[in-house]
């Protein structure tokens, strides 16, 4: 990882996975990671940074939710666990010649822990946004050791902001405004701590 522990706009791919409707259904929190993933691909797009979308088993679990759905023309089926067992996964990040891969999506003890252990496999440097990752209601605990576990087989853990920032490096950035813009819509969506600690949050 010696020399690739920072993203930026040009050198980052980013890689949702299987934010499926009927998954989705049963994922604590789901609406805010569903937020946070959508806010990161706005700022993808701006920033012309590739992003694609994996889908389990979609015939069963049903298709990705509306709110992502629209930002991808087309999503890649799987039955494997990790992205990778689609080989056009690999060879579309490989195409694009960027060595960096963000991760986000469900399960993170489950699909995307199989990712990331095969995408540093494959020679990748693999980030986790990790207020975009979420495991079924339950699974919490199975959550964090899987993140934990990914951070010391080489995964670096980010927040979806962090991400946005690196990616641009510097308020001198064209897009720095827009994306300045991005984060302040976000903050604005966010429940104030009162809400949360009366529960509507």
């Amino acid at each position: 990882m010696a020399g690739q522990t920072r993203m930026s706009a040009k050198n980052t791919s980013v890689v949702v996975i299987d934010v499926q409707e009927k998954l989705t259904a049963k994922i604590p929190g789901a609406a805010e990671m569903i937020r946070n993933i959508g806010f990161l691909l706005d700022a993808a797009h701006i920033l012309e940074i590739p992003a694609h979308a994996t889908e389990q088993y979609p015939q069963g679990l049903g298709p990705t939710v509306p709110e992502l759905a629209r930002r991808f023309p087309s999503r890649l089926a799987k039955l494997g666990f990790s992205c990778c067992a689609n080989p056009k996964v690999v060879e579309t990040l490989r195409t694009s010649a960027r060595p960096n891969v963000l991760l986000t999506g469900i399960e993170a003890h489950v699909c995307v822990l199989h990712s990331a252990l095969d995408l540093l496999a494959l020679g990748f440097h693999v980030f986790l946004a990790v207020d975009a990752i979420a495991s079924l209601h339950g699974f919490e605990g199975d959550r964090e050791v899987a993140l934990e576990r990914l951070q010391q087989a080489g995964c670096i853990p980010v927040t979806t902001v962090t991400a946005l920032f690196e990616w641009i490096g510097g308020a001198d950035h064209p897009s720095f405004k827009l994306i300045s813009g991005l984060v302040h819509e976000r903050m604005q969506q966010m429940p104030t701590a009162g809400q949360i600690s009366n529960g509507h949050g």
